[in-house]
């Protein structure tokens, strides 16, 4: 591990160790080799002081505790950004370009990218993990090899590539869950199929909010112009240094003058090459500056297409996850639209089996009753003939039969029954 020189990593602001020894003693109770080292951390009122993974440009890594306070100082970032980046919080997916630094907050991906140094939210999360090695083993290969990308954009396209392959791969598991549950509740619908059902449904509408945020986000740089051009800052740091630079060189060549005019009286000679000189400054300074307003210029919608190339790429992989997420859903929605009809198929057929039962009780009814009228206890003239009461009952059967068939043919003609 390389010394840092910046204020912000000095012993008397933040404690520095390496991210698998913090990891491991995190992991042990007890162990104090940290309040050991006798490095003292600042702490402010009303700013706790959390641990954050400093990365910078050559690859090497180190488990810092850092407040808000020396954050915000050091990144010149507002307050309301390290909201952002804050665990307690719930936040969307956000890409924030600020002067000196891109804010990214993308599932548990929550760090600080600036021109040469990425300050990450420290966790135990497999994403955060893999992002700090996988961060570090690029930096160190391309160490040594000439690179057209700036920093802080590998940094940016890790981030974007983690989150897309975390999300798709939610995606895909989740697909490889619901399809046979769907297909199993089609053939048979019970109470437990409902129910998984249901709950894979919570899942993929939050789900479905997640990628639709870093989908939206990623648009939303890519439509505006002004956003993606406050990501490069590697340009605006050099052009801030140019610009420092021409500005002490004119204060050089100021004080130097002044020196001389007092000093002795100035020759034709100096004051030609001094003449010379002032000239060259003023092309220079001239020509950075026509440097500087060509990059504005072409920051204003002219020179982002390193930039807009990496979010299109990325933009297509969360779109593809979100067109699966959106098909799985229609298929959910076909899937209750089947069910819902054959629930009302069933209840059609017992609302046509409780009519066809009803008529029959009715005509039944009918029987019983002219049936205990002549059994009631009297003599009527028609009971002297020995065969009356059977021929009474037979006549009263085939009228109820008749008129049963008849109910049925008016409630076909009436297209009331499919029988």
């Amino acid at each position: 591990m390389e010394e840092l020189q910046d204020p912000l990593f000095l012993p008397n602001h933040s404690e520095a160790l390496p991210s698998h020894a913090s990891r491991c003693d995190a992991s042990m109770p007890g162990n104090s080799r940290v309040q050991e080292s006798g490095l003292s951390i600042v702490k402010k009122r009303g700013h706790g002081t959390r641990s954050w993974i400093h990365i910078n440009h050559t690859g090497n890594s180190k488990v810092l505790e850092l407040d808000k306070a020396t954050i915000m100082k050091h990144c010149s970032l507002p307050a309301r950004d390290l909201r952002l980046l804050d665990p307690m919080f719930i936040y969307p997916s956000t890409i924030l370009g600020r002067e000196k630094a891109i804010v990214v907050s993308l599932e548990q991906i929550r760090c600080i990218i600036t021109s040469d140094e990425v300050i990450l939210m420290n966790s135990l999360d497999n994403t955060v993990v893999q992002y700090e090695s996988e961060l570090c083993r690029r930096l160190q290969m391309i160490r040594d090899q000439s690179d057209d990308l700036p920093f802080e954009f590998r940094a940016l396209e890790l981030a974007l590539e983690l989150t897309c392959m975390l999300l798709d791969g939610q995606v895909q598991e989740l697909e490889m869950e619901i399809y046979p549950v769907l297909d199993e509740l089609t053939s048979s619908i019970n109470t437990l199929n409902l129910e998984r059902v249901r709950r894979f449904k919570g899942h993929l509408l939050a789900l479905t909010r997640r990628v639709q945020k870093v989908r939206d986000e990623i648009e939303q740089l890519m439509d505006d112009d002004g956003d993606m051009a406050e990501l490069y800052l590697t340009e605006k740091k050099e052009r801030t240094e140019a610009c420092s630079s021409a500005n002490q060189y004119f204060q050089s060549i100021s004080s130097g003058s002044r020196v001389i005019s007092k000093s002795e009286p100035v020759s034709p000679v100096t004051s030609i090459k001094g003449s010379v000189k002032l000239e060259r400054a003023f092309s220079s300074v001239l020509s950075s500056s026509k440097h500087g307003s060509s990059v504005s210029s072409s920051r204003s919608g002219y020179n982002i297409e390193k930039l807009e190339m990496l979010l299109e790429a990325y933009f297509v992989v969360i779109d593809n996850s979100l067109s699966k997420l959106l098909s799985l859903k229609e298929y959910i929605d076909d899937t209750e639209d089947l069910i819902n009809i054959k629930l009302a198929n069933v209840q059609n057929q017992l609302i046509q089996f409780e009519l066809l039962l009803t008529a029959a009780t009715f005509l039944a009814t009918i029987f019983a009753v002219v049936t205990g009228v002549f059994g009631m206890n009297f003599e009527p003239a028609i009971f002297k003939i020995s065969s009356a009461f059977e021929w009474v009952l037979i006549i009263t059967g085939v009228a109820c039969g008749i008129s049963y068939l008849f109910f049925l043919s008016y409630l076909r003609s009436k297209k009331i029954l499919s029988l």
